[in-house]
């Protein structure tokens, strides 16, 4: 069943790639696809978050822009960097422990509020209704992702469901696509990781596997054309014109 033709023109390649061309359509079996800035909009629940957990700390608030470049990590690493303003600094302990709970607080509260992006289910319904089989591969803690993952109604897409705290290592590592792999008795080469980051290309490209980016989500305030991925798609509906079923 192949959806598209010929081999894709070289722009769809990042700029970093020092890949050839890839010969689209890929073939794929299954495909993963990243939560945070890539299914759906995270950042302004995040960012409120973090700045409802500031304000109860007695601290100033932080813009939502700068916040929004903060988040791909997990909440973990997003709350160390509300409270030192550095992308790499580690808070001081006492406060860093005083801070989560707080921030959890208010994320709990906030996390059904998130909406799909744009062409998001569109896209999702297109892969099922052409005999893909879904998974979810995320950063963020199982405790957040299996609840909002229910209540925005996206769970009956996915046959697996990856958090950042279910396996040894998430994301750049390339244990979650290769886990994913085994789940879906596939080749990783016919594994499909999409995503939104520097995170998902470095996984994707540590495991073998192909990526495709889109260019909304939450790469540390970075263009996505930079990375090093097999193709930058408009949305989630961009994916099935660039790939085949094995």
């Amino acid at each position: 069943m192949e959806k598209g033709k010929g081999n894709a023109p070289a722009a769809l390649k990042g700029e970093g790639s020092t890949l050839s061309p890839s010969p689209f359509p890929l073939p794929i079996q299954a495909i993963v696809i990243d939560l945070d800035g890539t299914l759906l909009h995270t950042a302004p629940e995040l960012a409120e978050s973090a700045n409802r957990m500031l304000r109860d700390m007695g601290r100033a608030p932080v813009s939502q822009d700068l916040l929004m470049s903060y988040i791909g990590n997990g909440i973990h690493w997003l709350v160390k960097r509300a409270l030192t303003g550095d992308m790499h600094a580690e808070p001081d302990t006492a406060l860093f422990d005083e801070a989560l709970p707080i921030f959890e607080k208010h994320y709990t509260e906030l996390l059904l509020d998130s909406q799909p992006f744009p062409n998001v289910i569109t896209g999702l319904d297109a892969l099922k209704a052409a005999g893909y089989r879904l998974g979810c591969i995320t950063n963020k803690v199982e405790r957040y992702t299996h609840p909002l993952l229910k209540g925005i109604g996206m769970t009956r897409y996915f046959d697996i469901v990856l958090s950042g705290d279910t396996l040894p290592e998430k994301k750049p590592h390339p244990l979650p696509l290769l886990h994913s792999a085994q789940f879906f008795g596939v080749p990783i080469e016919q594994l499909l990781l999409v995503g939104d980051s520097l995170s998902d290309a470095q996984a994707a490209r540590a495991a073998g596997c192909p990526v495709f980016c889109v260019p909304y989500g939450y790469n540390h305030g970075e263009p996505v054309e930079t990375l090093n991925v097999d193709a930058v798609i408009p949305d989630l509906t961009g994916v099935l014109p660039l790939i085949r079923l094995a």
